[in-house]
Order: structure tokens, then C-alpha cells, then sequence
């Protein structure tokens, strides 16, 4: 028996050294043929990018490969070679997320592309250095990369295939940028910009990466159909080119689409076999995002721990390699799932986490500086038409000498009319942004009222002297829920209907406790109405709320209600009705004269140029009625009416 048992062993082990044996043997062949490429490569002397990277074909994803294209291009002074196995290898870097090595070799290419005049290799190390850099979130550095290759790309009076490519990544990437710090509009232009091209290139990669970031802008505007549509585009794109990444970046799109459609099962079901693959290839960034999705997923599912379990390694990925906008994704779902599971002091602290690094990538100087370059670069291509005008008109008045005083003349005041609208766009434009700066600042100010806060804590205070432990955790509880609602709220120019109302029962509970809990508030969503797709400026409600509390109802000693109707009479608008059965705005003005302390509210105001400045990317405006009513000719309370519209500008689909 022991015989038998020794010579099973020696079989296995003589079976295991014959299987490396031809794995190292296929590789060694591998490695003698590619020699072989390589050197008829360089025989060939191949001068442009397409051309190159066509005879190399798929052996260029192979280090390896590169690293021996590279090393037989220096000995040989092929430069076109050693810039090619340079960018080549960069790639590969930054796809395994090794950063500082995808810098290294890509600075190479662009130094050799540089001193040798090689301009479709230097557009190409460009944008490839632009990609590296966004993928860590430098937002800067990667504007600048992109930018430059594109000035560069199109100066080219010829422009080859690699060079249209080059163009059409170059938008691409910007799109990006521009959907990372939440510039919707720019990002949808760009990647339209991009797709153009790629369309008429007829070329599967680049449509299968425009149309998943197509996607991308709908998911940021929960238009979630539009985006699935998009991201099964892009996965049908990627499966013609059979490319592995392309196939982890679209199932983990789709995967976390179905978990924001309440569909957990559909989601572990197409990310479960993406986590696998994403760590055959290496991916830092996508496995980092699969992992976080996963436990997403299984948070909803009520998988408590495996949730736990797979968010924490998918942060851990993160940081890791520094990824900073997996790092504020990972962050933010272990807070949900953390409030779920009662650890609040945990939840809150990796929510501050996240707000914090979210807030690193869209901050205002980097916002500033997009528009800035963005406004360099469309000034100076149009200073580059008003250059090419303006040598037609030199070769016109060659030929018509009688002309050429009116043609100087018209076009001086071209330029001077063209200078002019610009400036005074962008004059329009600033103002237009600082105020909804001012807007959003003084909205904040408006709903953390210090003597809101310190009235809501004074009032769970008498909770706990009069030792009421439950009521006092649990309006503790609501206010914190609050107080991070609006914090959140503060960060967003608009919200759901569905998270505005939500933060309106939190803010009514609170302020109930300092009438006794005496107002009798209540609100009802017409049927068929889908709240979470209908947009309105955050926090828009609360000046209402608080006029009716305090001017309405305060003075009144009993029977105090509230109501709240959402109601869609037409596909223009939305109507949010606000009802109290209060004292009346003509009697509460009575008592407001006969005040000693007068305190001017500018809550509804402040409320009337947010309603004004979020209307502009409608078809329609905001209205606002505010009717007394009266029953038998004595007033009864106030109404409320809020038309907010709901019909887009720019056709995206109507709530």
C-alpha cells in the first residue's frame, strides 16, 4: 500500500515538472518568434503610428513583448519602435494600476516622440499621460495632457487615421473630466464630439467606450433606462472586439444600474463572475468598483456580513492604489450599511470621508480651472479662424484691390463684434455662477438656523431631565437624520421630490416637540407619481414649513394641522401644495408689527431665485400662489401652491 501511495506521489510530481516543462518551452518559442516580429518591424521601418501598431497587432497587451520591441528599437536607433513599446507598456502599467511605472515609460515616449519630430507618437503619449492621470483623479494635469494633444491633433493641415483617433480620445477623456466634477452638459458634448469620429472610423472601441460614458451622463441624471440602454450598447461593442476589460467596465455599470432599480439578484448575477475576471486581468480600479458594487448588492439584500466583508476589500483596493473616487464610493455605501446596522458614529465618520474626497476632485478651483483652459481653448480656436479669414481676405485683395479697405473694415468689426460677445458671455456667465454660489450659501445659512438647533436640543434636553429616554433618543436620532440631510442636501444643487420630502418629515418631527407635538401633520402623493425621478432644488420646501409653523400656528392654541399634496395636473409641472389651518398671514402681521424684536425672514425670497435659477434648464418657469382662506369670512389658514416644472431643456427624459 505504501508503495503505491509513494509512486502515485512521484507520478504527480514527474506529471507537474512535464507541464512546466512545455509551459516554459511554449514560451520560449513564444518568446523566439516575437524576436523574429520584432526585428522584421524594425527592418521594415515603419514611420507611422497606425502602420506600427497594425503589424504589431495583439502582441502589444504583452509586456514581455514590448520590453523586447524596446530593447532591440534602442540597439537598432528605431525611434518610431521605441516610442511605440514605450506607450505600449505604459498602458499596461496603468491598466494593473502601477502609476508612477505607467508615467516613467509614457514621459519616455513623449521624450523620444518630441526630439524626433514623431507627431502622431507625442499626441498619443499625450493623451495616454492625460488617462493616467485622470484615472488617480488629477484632474489639472490630466485637462492639461488632453488639451495639448488635441491643440496639437488638430494643427495637423493632414489628418491620418491615428491622428482622428487621437482626436476623438482627446474629447473622450475630457468628457470624463467633465463628468467627474459633475459638469453634465460638457461631458455629453464632448463624448458626442468623440462618437462623431468614431462612428465614422467604424471603429468598435471607441464606440463601445463613448456610448458607456453616454451612459454614464443619464445614470448621473437617474435617467437609469437610458443609461442601461447604453451600457448593453457598449457590452455588445466590446463582445465584436472580445475585449475582457470592456466587459468588466459595462457588467459593473449594469450590475450597480440594477441595485439603484431595487434589483439586488439581477446584480450579484452579472457582477459575482466580473470580480473574477477583473482580478484575472489585474485591474486595480475596476476590482476596487466591483467589490464595492458587490457589497452594494448584498447590503440589500439583507447580507449584512458579506456586504461588510466585500465593501472593506474594495476600499481596501482603493487605497491601496490610491484611487480616490473608488475610495469616496467605497466609503459612502459602507455608511449606509453601517447606519443600517446602528454603528452611527462609524457611519457618519466615513460619510465625512467620502463628502471629503468627493469634494477634493469637483472643488471650486478645479472647476474654475476646466472652464478656464475650456475658455482658453475655444478663444484660441477662434482666433485661429479669425487668422484663416483673415488670409483669405489678403489672397481676395490681391485679386480685388478696389475691395480691400471694406473687407479690413468688415472684418475689424468681425473680430471686435466677435471679442466682444465673447467677453461679454463669459462676463454673464461668472455673475451667473456666483450667484448660484451666493444662492446655495445663503440656502445653507437659511436651514442651519442656530436658534433652530439650539431650540431642537433644548427641547430633547427637557426629554432627558425628565427622564424620557426613548423620546429623547428618539428625536436625538431624527435630528441628527436631519442635520445630515441637509449637510448633504447643501452639496447639491437639486434633489429627488422623494429625498426633499423625506427631509421635511424629519425637519416637521423636530419642530413638532416645541409645540407639544400638538400640530397635526400629514402629506399624500398623488397615485402614479414617481418621486424619485422628479427633481427640485434641495431643501426648497423648508421656508414654507417654517412661515406656516411660525406665523400661522404658533399663535393658534388648538386643533393645528399641516397637510403636504403632490399632485401632476399636466406633463409640464409638478404641484406641491403646503395647507395649515392657522391664524392667517393678515393676523399673524398684527402680531409681527407688535413685536418689540423684529427679525426679517428672507427664507422665501432666497427660495423665489433658487426656484428662478433652477428653471432656467426648463421649458417652462416656476409659479407660486399663496392664497388666505376663510370660512364664513374668517380666516382659516393659508395655501401654498408650488408649480415646479419638469420638462428639460436639453430633451434628456421628461420626470
Amino acid at each position: 500500500m505504501m508503495v503505491k501511495i509513494f509512486l502515485h506521489k512521484k507520478n504527480y510530481i514527474t506529471l507537474l515538472l512535464l507541464l512546466c516543462f512545455i509551459t516554459f518551452s511554449h514560451a520560449q518559442k513564444d518568446k523566439v518568434d516575437f524576436k523574429i516580429i520584432a526585428d522584421s518591424i524594425i527592418k521594415v521601418n515603419h514611420k507611422n503610428y497606425g502602420d506600427l501598431e497594425y503589424a504589431i497587432y495583439k502582441n502589444k497587451y504583452d509586456t514581455t513583448k514590448m520590453k523586447t520591441l524596446l530593447q532591440k528599437s534602442v540597439t537598432a536607433n528605431y525611434k518610431q519602435g521605441e516610442a511605440f513599446a514605450n506607450i505600449a507598456l505604459g498602458i499596461q502599467f496603468r491598466n494593473k494600476s502601477l502609476f508612477e511605472k505607467a508615467n516613467q515609460v509614457l514621459n519616455n515616449a513623449l521624450t523620444t516622440s518630441r526630439q524626433n519630430n514623431l507627431i502622431e507618437f507625442e499626441i498619443v503619449s499625450l493623451n495616454m499621460l492625460g488617462v493616467v492621470a485622470r484615472r488617480q483623479d488629477k484632474i489639472r494635469p490630466a485637462l492639461d495632457y488632453h488639451q495639448e494633444a488635441l491643440s496639437i491633433a488638430e494643427s495637423q493641415k493632414n489628418k491620418s487615421k491615428s491622428i482622428q483617433k487621437s482626436i476623438a480620445v482627446s474629447h473622450n477623456s475630457m468628457g470624463n473630466i467633465y463628468l467627474s466634477i459633475r459638469q453634465y452638459d460638457h461631458a455629453l458634448q464632448e463624448f458626442n464630439k468623440s462618437l462623431a469620429i468614431e462612428i465614422a472610423n467604424k471603429n468598435n472601441l471607441g464606440l463601445a467606450i463613448n456610448h458607456h460614458n453616454i451612459g454614464a451622463v443619464y445614470e448621473a441624471h437617474n435617467k437609469l433606462d437610458y443609461a442601461l440602454n447604453s451600457y448593453f450598447k457598449s457590452l455588445k461593442y466590446n463582445e465584436k472586439i472580445d475585449s475582457d476589460i470592456g466587459r468588466i467596465i459595462c457588467n459593473n455599470s449594469i450590475g450597480a444600474i440594477y441595485v439603484k432599480q431595487n434589483k439586488p439578484e439581477a446584480a450579484l448575477a452579472i457582477i459575482e463572475p466580473t470580480i473574477a475576471l477583473a482580478e484575472e486581468k489585474g485591474d486595480k480600479f475596476y476590482i476596487a468598483s466591483a467589490y464595492t458594487t458587490l457589497g452594494w448588492a448584498q447590503s440589500q439584500l439583507g447580507k449584512n456580513t458579506l456586504a461588510k466583508k466585500n465593501l472593506e476589500k474594495g476600499l481596501a483596493v482603493a487605497e491601496a492604489y490610491n484611487l480616490t473616487s473608488a475610495i469616496a464610493n467605497a466609503n459612502k455605501e459602507l455608511s449606509s450599511l453601517n447606519e443600517k446596522l446602528g454603528n452611527t458614529a462609524l457611519a457618519l465618520k466615513q460619510y465625512r470621508t467620502a463628502v471629503k474626497v468627493e469634494q477634493s476632485i469637483i472643488n471650486k478651483e478645479n472647476a474654475q480651472y476646466v472652464s478656464s483652459v475650456r475658455s482658453e481653448y475655444e478663444t484660441e480656436k477662434k482666433n485661429d479662424q479669425i487668422k484663416f479669414l483673415a488670409k483669405q481676405n489678403e489672397v481676395a485683395n490681391l485679386k480685388l484691390e478696389e475691395n480691400r479697405n471694406m473687407a479690413i473694415a468688415a472684418f475689424i468689426v468681425i473680430l471686435l463684434l466677435s471679442l466682444g460677445a465673447f467677453f461679454l458671455n463669459r462676463h454673464k456667465r461668472l455673475k451667473h455662477e456666483k450667484k448660484i454660489l451666493t444662492l446655495e450659501q445663503d440656502m445653507l445659512r437659511n436651514q442651519m438656523n442656530p436658534h433652530f438647533i439650539f431650540n431642537s436640543l433644548n427641547s430633547i434636553k427637557l426629554y432627558i431631565i425628565n427622564n424620557e429616554k426613548e423620546n429623547a433618543v428618539y428625536y436625538l436620532n431624527k435630528f441628527s437624520k436631519l442635520i445630515r440631510k441637509i449637510l448633504i442636501a447643501s452639496t447639491e444643487k437639486e434633489i429627488s421630490l422623494y429625498e426633499e420630502l423625506e427631509t421635511m418629515d424629519l425637519y416637521m418631527n423636530i419642530e413638532n416637540i416645541r409645540f407639544s407635538n400638538t400640530i397635526n401633520y400629514s402629506r399624500s402623493v398623488e397615485e402614479g407619481i414617481d418621486t424619485k425621478n422628479i427633481k427640485v432644488p434641495s431643501l426648497v420646501l423648508q421656508p414654507f414649513l417654517e412661515n406656516a409653523l411660525w406665523h400661522g400656528l404658533s399663535s393658534k392654541k388648538e386643533d393645528k394641522t399641516m397637510t403636504i399634496y403632490i399632485s401632476k395636473e399636466s406633463l409640464d409641472y409638478i404641484t406641491i401644495t403646503i395647507t395649515d389651518n392657522g391664524i392667517g398671514r393678515k393676523a399673524a402681521a398684527e402680531i409681527k408689527k407688535n413685536k418689540l424684536l423684529k427679525r426679517k425672514s428672507v427664507g422665501i425670497e432666497l427660495t423665489k431665485q433658487r426656484l428662478e435659477n433652477f428653471s432656467k434648464n426648463y421649458t417652462n418657469s416656476y409659479k407660486l400662489y399663496i392664497e388666505d382662506l376663510h370660512e364664513n369670512n374668517i380666516p382659516s389658514g393659508t395655501k401654498v401652491v408650488i408649480k415646479i416644472p419638469t420638462r428639460e431643456i436639453h430633451g434628456l427624459k421628461t420626470a
